[in-house]
């Protein structure tokens, strides 16, 4: 029986640069990294996938307000937004994979599961919002929408503008996790929990109800790990390995290390709260809960960094 893999990519990753942001663009970059998935199957792991969706909920965001200053259309509920993103990143990553299957003879199929993440209507950051959506808007756009919005967060950033905020809590269960584990059982790679999920509370009734938040992808990733017991995490990033003293003369790259020396580097301060210390954290909570290993590393080194060759490795 294979081991399993749950593979993290960032939504940043998928756009290689300014000049190339367009919808095929971003299908290349996919197509690159989705060769890397070849080799981690081949070194026996059934895999899932998980992804960002920053700059593309951002895209849709715009487009949303675009359509409502000039058509007055409706504006689309951020919620809705991740949604969609599930579904066009799905689509492509799906693509992409079952295509290289074919090519190399794999009998494999890629799914997407549009995946829902329950979180708690009385975590802390329903009242502290913190994570920064969409446009920035100038004084006159931000009394226009705080007016029409009365639900709304903005703040003033750094003399750029207003912009939303939103809550970011932390995940507590994944809904769709026994149909991602029988699509596994069943052979397939499957595509699930993109952009964190889509963040879902119970409502008075016990029902399930979309709410305007952002999940950290890596928290949620590390969750299905958990959820689905993964052996190995892989959270994929914009360097090929951890550093401390990161863009210092004294940067230090990390290869191999243990949780408790990894605890003390947090505590050290070592790690960015809005970049790497995420990650880090994910890792801690997987391994912590039973998980073999996770590896931190970036997209082109994946093939590699699964025989051991790069990136972080980290175990208990």
């Amino acid at each position: 029986m294979n081991k399993l893999a749950v593979i993290a990519i960032g939504g940043n990753s998928l756009i290689r640069d300014e000049k190339k942001r367009t919808i095929r663009d971003q299908y290349e970059s996919v197509c690159e990294t989705t060769k890397h998935f070849i080799d981690i199957i081949r070194n026996g792991y059934d895999i899932i996938v998980t992804h960002g969706n920053g700059p593309q909920v951002g895209f849709i965001l715009r487009r949303s307000e675009l359509a409502y200053k000039t058509e007055g259309l409706h504006p689309l509920p951020l919620v809705t937004c991740g949604a969609g993103t599930q579904g066009a990143i799905g689509y492509q990553i799906q693509q992409a994979l079952g295509n290289e299957f074919a090519k190399q003879g794999i009998n494999k199929k890629a799914v997407t599961v549009v995946t829902q993440c329950l979180v708690d209507k009385n975590d802390a950051a329903f009242q502290n919002p913190t994570k920064p959506i969409g446009s920035f808007y100038k004084k006159d756009e931000y009394e226009k929408y705080m007016t029409e919005n009365p639900d709304w967060i903005m703040v003033e950033d750094a003399g750029r503008g207003y912009r939303r905020v939103v809550p970011s809590p932390k995940p507590t269960d994944i809904v769709e996790k026994e149909i991602i584990k029988e699509l596994v059982r069943s052979g397939h790679c499957v595509i699930a929990a993109g952009g964190g999920g889509l963040p879902v509370i119970r409502n008075e009734e016990g029902f399930l109800e979309g709410i305007d938040a952002v999940i950290d992808k890596d928290f949620a990733s590390s969750l299905l790990a958990r959820e689905v017991k993964a052996d190995l995490l892989i959270i994929s990033t914009g360097v090929p390995n951890v550093c401390l003293n990161f863009g210092k003369p004294e940067q230090k790259d990390l290869k191999h290390v243990r949780i408790e020396e990894l605890k003390k580097y947090v505590s050290e301060g070592h790690f960015a709260p809005g970049s790497m210390l995420p990650k880090i954290v994910a890792i801690i909570e997987f391994i912590e809960s039973g998980g073999e290993r996770a590896i931190i590393t970036n997209p082109e080194s994946l093939s590699i960094a699964i025989e051991g060759k790069a990136g972080t490795h980290i175990v208990k």
